[in-house]
């Protein structure tokens, strides 16, 4: 396969072309420079994106290299702001050290071998959801509103996606080319709508359920990035600090025309348990909605099954049943209907 790697540094070539060669063809090129590349194949960038000029480069260099479909960016710093930006200029997967790029080019692969057999084609759409979500959380840390628009539009992707492709289709996608803040949303916005078309929801209750499930980690732009990217768990001072996000994805969100009561309450309560043993307000049973209940449910199942730095995903059985263990904190008979949605969907 044809690899165009774009970086800053030509130091690096070398040892990319040692690590990829002869399997991958590498056509090195350094920003700036404007020798013709390859027109197929994956684009590979490997540049500091807290550099304003080469963001701009970078974008030069893609509106040249329109015709490449696969762009895969190299985010060494694991800074959840620079992944945001390697979304926003279009990337399509992301990867975190050098040791990763050559398993995530047998994916790509593999992957395009399937689409030719016509068996796969949702990875641009999961691409351009991932971007909506880069949008919203930069306009969040530019001290700008959120577009509620942007998340509806998201939203009705995912149900559209869901519908006509399954969730199994639109889980095994979101995992293989997305990760951290950006999976978890994606998975979560399509479990909660998974939940609600399994459950026969009328679709305006499915859309209500998608966007709180679309904008409920919203608050999350707010997190320092030395918490929110921390590759190991979090220290009790730190995991403070993280539970602080619902409350503030409220406060954001609270004073846009229009939006939806109910979806104010799944962004602010997303977190509580039936026992009162949640936050950030230890809400009683009582005092919890339904949409909340199954946003929780869905957001629980989605954490689980993604992987973490520090642990690898559980499968859908194990984490299902995690779930079912969890009598008390969440309602019984919700999770006994998710369980076509965890396990046969």
């Amino acid at each position: 396969m044809l690899v165009c790697y774009l970086t800053d540094d030509p130091g690096k070539i070398p040892a990319i072309r040692a690590m990829l060669e002869p399997h991958h063809y590498v056509v090195p090129r350094l920003l700036g420079d404007r020798a013709a590349s390859g027109t197929g194949g994956v684009l590979m960038v490997d540049a500091d994106l807290r550099e304003m000029v080469r963001v701009e480069q970078i974008k030069q260099t893609l509106s040249e290299l329109h015709a490449v479909t696969e762009k895969l960016f190299v985010v060494q710093q694991h800074l959840h702001h620079m992944v945001a930006q390697a979304f926003a200029l279009g990337a399509t997967s992301v990867v975190h050290s050098t040791l990763e790029i050559g398993p995530k080019l047998a994916q790509i692969e593999a992957t395009a071998k399937a689409a030719v057999n016509g068996s796969s084609a949702a990875t641009s759409q999961t691409v351009d959801c991932a971007q909506a979500f880069a949008s919203m959380f930069s306009a969040i840390k530019h001290g700008k509103a959120i577009n509620l628009s942007e998340a509806e539009g998201v939203t009705s992707h995912i149900i559209a996606n869901i519908e006509r492709n399954g969730l199994s289709a639109w889980l095994d996608d979101v995992r293989r080319y997305h990760q951290g803040t950006f999976q978890h949303c994606l998975l979560v916005t399509g479990l909660a709508a998974g939940f609600a078309l399994e459950a026969g929801f009328v679709d305006i209750d499915v859309k209500r359920l998608g966007i709180a499930a679309t904008l409920h980690d919203i608050g999350k732009a707010r997190i320092p990035l030395s918490i929110l990217d921390k590759a190991g768990r979090l220290d009790p001072d730190e995991d403070e600090i993280m539970k602080r996000h619902p409350a503030i994805g409220y406060e954001l969100l609270k004073d846009i025309p229009g939006i939806n009561p109910d979806i104010l309450d799944g962004v602010r309560h997303h977190h509580e348990y039936l026992d009162g043993s949640g936050y950030p307000d230890h809400l009683p049973a009582g005092q919890i909605s339904d949409l909340v209940r199954l946003l929780t449910i869905s957001d629980i199942f989605a954490a689980l099954i993604e992987s973490r730095p520090y642990r690898e995903p559980m499968s859908r059985q194990d984490a299902y049943k995690t779930l079912c263990d969890m009598d008390g904190k969440l309602e019984v008979p919700l999770v006994k209907a998710f369980r076509n949605v965890a396990l046969v969907a």
